[in-house]
């Protein structure tokens, strides 16, 4: 014999709260409905599940026993319950971000740590690439948000964009490096330095070029090229190299005394970091809450970078 669960919640009510009227005003029902559930399930089951004529009411040893599984019944609700109440307060679900690989590794894998420390019960599926291959990701539905350097004018037309930090290069070395500290430079002294070159197909690769061409130094020494962000800064820390990075990856590693920026003015890109999403996919709670998080988190950033930007790198 199959009993309905919501009538053993029922039982379970009426049991512990006294009777048939507390029992009822714990679930939100009428007294009247109660009763009827009552006599139908005493039906079923071919006995009673009170004492008859006993006041106060008094459950059998069979009521009893369906309390037991219907208070079982009620938790396995209000458990469900609150799952649902945690996915649709952004509190569990999944995010998948993908982004650029510096950004990613020196500036955002930081604030990931600290949204999971908030919420733990939202799991994170982080990637890499850069803004042509995530917009594509976005389009197919692969990707709920990229957090990527982008030239506005080359959005995709079905792409949303906010910009989080305006894109400003810096010429990166080891703050052990002999021109590191120093509170000017001319062109000259940095010529003999051989370079550490982006990956090919990333945004920095152009970027390097362009700034080299732009202060003169058309002729330069790469010896080493590619690798990631943790592998360019262990190369930079055990030689005399130096690289282009953002300005705010440099800042974000400045606790941990890996990189520093010589203060030689260059020609910044027309690109913004900033969040990208598509606004045709129905964004999931837990999605608008990271993006909402990553914003709060660069309103804070974005003014303390360009305060120490001119406090520190230009005033030496």
């Amino acid at each position: 014999m199959k009993l309905d669960a919501r009538h053993l919640e029922i039982i379970a009510a009426i049991v512990d709260h006294g009777g048939l009227t507390e029992g009822a005003e714990a679930l939100g029902k009428s007294q009247p409905s109660v009763s009827r559930t009552v006599a139908m399930l005493e039906s079923r089951v071919g006995g009673r599940l009170f004492e008859k004529n006993r006041r106060p009411l008094q459950p059998t040893d069979l009521c009893l026993a369906l309390a037991v599984e219907g208070r079982k019944v009620l938790a396995a609700n209000n458990a469900a319950s609150a799952l649902v109440r945690r996915y649709i307060d952004g509190k569990s679900g999944v995010v998948r971000v993908g982004g650029s690989p510096y950004f990613m590794d020196g500036v955002i894998s930081g604030m990931i740590a600290e949204f999971q420390r908030a919420f733990p019960d939202i799991r994170i599926e982080q990637s890499y690439a850069y803004a042509a291959e995530l917009s594509r990701q976005l389009e197919s539905n692969a990707l709920d948000v990229a957090i990527c350097p982008m030239d506005v004018s080359a959005l995709p037309e079905h792409l949303s964009f906010s910009p989080l930090l305006d894109g400003r290069n810096v010429i990166a070395c080891a703050p052990t490096h002999p021109l590191a500290g120093k509170p000017s430079l001319r062109l000259s002294e940095i010529a003999p330095y051989p370079w550490i070159a982006p990956p090919v197909d990333s945004p920095l690769y152009q970027d390097l070029r362009s700034i080299l061409a732009g202060i003169g130094m058309i002729d330069f020494k790469v010896s080493f090229s590619g690798g990631t962000l943790a592998s360019i800064t262990n190369i930079l820390t055990r030689s005399d190299a130096l690289t282009v990075l953002p300005y705010s990856v440099v800042f974000m590693q400045r606790r941990q005394q890996a990189l520093a920026a010589l203060p030689i003015r260059i020609n910044h890109p027309q690109r913004s970091l900033g969040q990208m999403w598509n606004p045709t996919q129905t964004e999931r709670p837990s999605v608008r809450r990271f993006r909402r998080f990553v914003d709060a988190e660069f309103s804070n950033l974005r003014s303390t970078i360009m305060k120490h930007e001119q406090n520190t790198l230009w005033r030496r």
